[in-house]
């Protein structure tokens, strides 16, 4: 980031916006956007609080069994179709429609068939990020040499030892892509669960907090929100670079 023409550090630009918050907090101007460090204080007040330590418990194993279930799914299947042009054909267009649909439409639906429980919140997750999880490793496989598959036919690899042993990690870089992308929709479905389908979790957490107008606390939570969802982020985009040589090795 460069301001008056000095290049400053990357994260310079979160302390700007962080700034500002701080100075239209301190106006007074609305009651929705309180100042930053009033909100850094009752961060620190909740964060070790029960209720707190409750909702994360309850958002973060709906989370994590929806992107598990969203990898285990999506990464078979998307490197299935990029191998298969039979199944390529009859899943695409399904895929594209949910990829790009207001998935946020589908949670009545969700409702009907799988009550207002937890499987409905973990369903609703994985829905938002297998799509883009199936478009990555569809990608990756159809971008593979030809000849690596080749050798591994002339070797007499099995399928079973062709998908482990050349695909999977010849695809592996768009794989990581699309994980991390999907980990940051995935974010988005279980916070839409909670509010939607049933009122717990951080979800209970924000819908109790903005009745109320405890903004502060509000923000609080958004704010820790962002920051496990952006580190989750990082550390996949950290991996995704280590394995970037693969795509030089195709």
């Amino acid at each position: 980031m460069q301001v008056f023409g000095v290049k400053l550090p990357a994260m310079s630009s979160l302390v700007l916006w962080g700034l500002l918050w701080e100075v239209v907090g301190q106006m007074g101007l609305t009651f929705f956007l309180p100042p930053l460090s009033q909100v850094i204080v009752t961060l620190f007040e909740i964060i070790g609080t029960p209720p707190f330590l409750k909702a994360l418990w309850e958002t973060g194993y709906a989370f994590f069994m929806g992107v598990f279930f969203a990898i285990v799914i999506g990464i078979p299947v998307g490197i299935l179709m990029g191998k298969s042009r039979f199944l390529d054909e009859l899943l695409l267009p399904w895929v594209n429609i949910f990829v790009s649909a207001p998935l946020t439409a589908l949670v009545p639906v969700l409702m009907v068939l799988f009550g207002f429980g937890l499987t409905s919140i973990i369903i609703t997750t994985a829905l938002f990020a297998i799509w883009i999880i199936i478009l990555n490793a569809r990608a990756g496989v159809r971008q593979i040499n030809r000849s690596l598959v080749e050798m591994a036919r002339s070797f007499g690899a099995s399928p079973l030892d062709a998908f482990a042993k050349i695909y999977f990690w010849a695809a592996l870089p768009e794989i990581l892509g699309g994980v991390r992308i999907g980990v940051i929709r995935a974010v988005k479905g279980v916070i839409i669960g909670q509010l939607l389908i049933s009122i717990v979790g951080f979800g209970a957490l924000f819908e109790l907090y903005a009745s109320n107008f405890l903004m502060g606390h509000f923000w609080a939570v958004l704010i820790i929100l962002f920051a496990l969802a952006f580190s989750i982020s990082e550390f996949l985009g950290y991996l995704e670079r280590k394995v970037a040589y693969y795509a030089a090795k195709r």
